[in-house]
């Protein structure tokens, strides 16, 4: 690269890139994908790491979310039909929140003033004056049958079985005895007038419980009147504010019916001794009035993009949280937590592929929650748990959501060969290019890549010898000069280490020799094995002829690539014919150090000596190829 075709100075005089450049493949997919609302059409982007697929999604994404509309947030509210079935309730973003807050503050007042509804002075008068009027009614009743037993020569007595009526005789009950000692007429008398009293006695009882019934049901109108008392401008406030939501309205209705229906639950029980365990006093409940909120979009503006880098089960599905009471897992509705799946409702979700095939249940999830169009929150463990817990089934939560996986190819084409389902619900494939066309153009995009580079990582500025040595860089990386590298990891990790070098020096700006800097240093680091057995190859260890010539025997190249680094390694290419018939013979298959394609390559050299040589008669000849001092396997043709 010319560094004098650059009309820029340094990278601080031209516009950082805001653009995607090198991709228009994959752009044109990801705007089909995106635009297209099927449930079918989800998005795999396939391409090497570090060509950009992930800054690529975000940036259109994040121009594309802003201008669609915000989604509704999600609540789980408590049922009261079946406790163990959470209802889940929708409504518009930010609504959420408001009903959340104002079902605590009510909650709040209410665990506050509802016991001293039952501790105040005029509750108490109240409900002495019931209490009162039932006891003096009571009196006056057994009063009465004292009299008419009196009357009859009997007493009241009350005993270990109640009451009973018993005969006396100068206000001294008879004994048995005594009885017996009557004459037939008068206990025959004693007998009839016994009947009519217990007659008598049964209908004082009876009459006793009717006062005593009717008590209870004035102390219990009278709670009922007080807790309306406190509740109903409480709950009128509330349902003015959310009337025009019918199913938040339908909610409230049941916690104050449920509020009037539980009154004595609210009651503050007696503490409960246990001889040598003192257990604690059972406060009122008032939790499964509370909302959970389970997605609160109040400040979500536009669709959400939500990128989940670990996509375990309950990241991606959410969870149901369980706490320890005396010793037992408890759970209710207050905790059940969201996933990466509720939260991105009504817009985007990136998954890296990998990662989700790794996790178990995520991927059968994952295609479940696509085709059913709805999240479910389970206990995905639950089937393999020796001993059963308590828990949830809350409702479904219905969603709309683009899947956007992204990944190696070779996890692409695995999925499309072996998963029909996955041909079904992924029908885009955004395919990331790892190189680029080397043009005016693009190499003016790639200094200004590397302007923004320095303005986001706020390094120094690269002046144009710098630039030329980038681009150059890309090329090598590319491995064709008419090509640039789309891996800008590698260009920036390049970018990054090229600052650091001329900063250490205190140079204002990046110029070409801190570029090569860089580079020299970075293959230093990873460059050990190399210079090893360039030793070995300098004392003798490992013979490589390089003056001369020699029969049967050649120098070639082995390419060894370790992971970050690759670097050629000289080896002696070694060719032997003798007398016989077996053709060509291959050591490294024979020992099994060769893969396929290098054997192919050596049949291929066979079949080409038999249509060269053995037209009229048959090939009579023995000889062997073999790569000397190589321990490793082979590969390549």
């Amino acid at each position: 690269v010319d560094e004098k075709s650059f009309t820029f100075k340094t990278t601080a005089d031209i516009t950082p890139l805001t653009e995607i450049i090198g991709q228009d493949r994959a752009i044109k997919s990801l705007e089909f994908g995106l635009d297209l609302e099927d449930s079918g059409y989800n998005i795999y982007v396939l391409g090497e790491s570090g060509t950009g697929k992930i800054t690529a999604i975000k940036a259109m994404l994040k121009d594309k979310a802003a201008e669609e509309p915000t989604p509704d947030d999600w609540c789980y509210i408590f049922n009261f039909d079946e406790p163990d079935k959470p209802k889940a309730l929708t409504m518009p973003c930010g609504v959420g929140a408001e009903l959340k807050g104002d079902m605590e503050r009510t909650i709040t007042s209410i665990r506050h003033d509802i016991p001293k509804i039952f501790e105040s002075k005029d509750y108490e008068q109240h409900r002495d004056e019931i209490l009162d009027g039932q006891q003096e009614r009571t009196k006056d009743i057994f009063h009465k049958l004292e009299l008419i037993v009196e009357e009859h020569g009997f007493v009241l007595k009350k005993g270990a079985s109640g009451l009973a009526v018993i005969p006396s005789k100068d206000g001294k009950t008879l004994s048995q005895k005594e009885y017996n000692a009557l004459p037939v007429e008068e206990r025959n008398k004693i007998d009839e007038s016994t009947k009519f009293l217990q007659g008598k006695l049964s209908d004082a009882i009876r009459d006793a419980k009717k006062t005593e019934k009717e008590m209870k049901e004035r102390i219990d109108t009278l709670d009922l009147e007080m807790v309306q008392y406190l509740i109903n401008p409480l709950f009128d406030g509330i349902n003015a504010k959310y009337e025009k939501f019918d199913e938040i309205i339908e909610y409230l209705n049941r916690v104050r019916s449920d509020l009037f229906l539980s009154i004595d639950d609210f009651r503050p029980a007696e503490e409960l001794q246990i001889p040598g365990l003192r257990m604690p006093q059972q406060e009122p409940s008032f939790e499964r009035y509370a909302v959970n909120l389970l997605v609160n979009n109040k400040e979500t503006k536009g669709a959400p993009v939500i990128d989940e880098t670990n996509p375990t089960y309950t990241n991606l599905f959410g969870r149901i949280e369980h706490r320890m009471q005396y010793g037992a897992a408890i759970t209710d509705f207050s905790m059940i937590k969201a996933g990466s799946a509720h939260k991105a409702n009504g817009g985007y979700l990136i998954i890296h592929a990998l990662d989700a095939l790794r996790n178990i249940f995520v991927y059968e999830a994952l295609k479940r929650m696509i085709k059913n169009k709805e999240v479910r929150i389970e206990d995905a463990m639950e089937q393999y748990r020796l001993v059963s817990v308590t828990s949830l089934k809350p409702d479904p939560i219905p969603v709309t959501i683009k899947v956007i996986l992204v990944g190696e190819p070779y996890i692409y084409y695995m999925l499309h060969n072996l998963d029909y389902e996955y041909r079904k619900l992924f029908k885009v494939k955004a395919d990331f290019d790892n190189v680029m066309e080397r043009t005016d153009e693009t190499i003016q995009h790639y200094a200004e890549f590397i302007s923004a580079r320095c303005t986001d990582d706020n390094l120094l500025p690269f002046d144009a010898s710098a630039v030329a040595r980038v681009i150059e860089y890309g090329a090598r990386v590319s491995t064709n000069r008419e090509k640039l590298t789309a891996r800008f990891n590698a260009v920036g990790n390049l970018i990054t280490e090229a600052a650091y070098w001329a900063k250490k020096v205190s140079a204002a700006a990046v110029s070409a020799e801190h570029v090569v800097k860089a580079n020299k240093e970075k293959i230093y680091r990873s460059s050990k094995i190399e210079d090893k057995l360039q030793e070995y190859i300098v004392d003798g260890t490992i013979m490589v002829d390089t003056e001369g010539e020699a029969v049967g025997q050649i120098n070639g190249l082995a390419v060894l690539s370790m992971g970050d680094y690759m670097f050629g390694k000289p080896s002696r290419i070694t060719a032997k014919t003798f007398m016989g018939d077996k053709g060509v013979v291959n050591i490294e298959r024979e020992v099994k150090m060769s893969g396929r394609i290098h054997n192919k390559a050596l049949m291929i050299l066979t079949s080409f000596l038999g249509e060269r040589f053995a037209q009229k008669f048959p090939l009579t000849l023995s000889a062997s190829i073999c790569f000397e001092q190589l321990y490793d396997e082979i590969e390549g043709d």
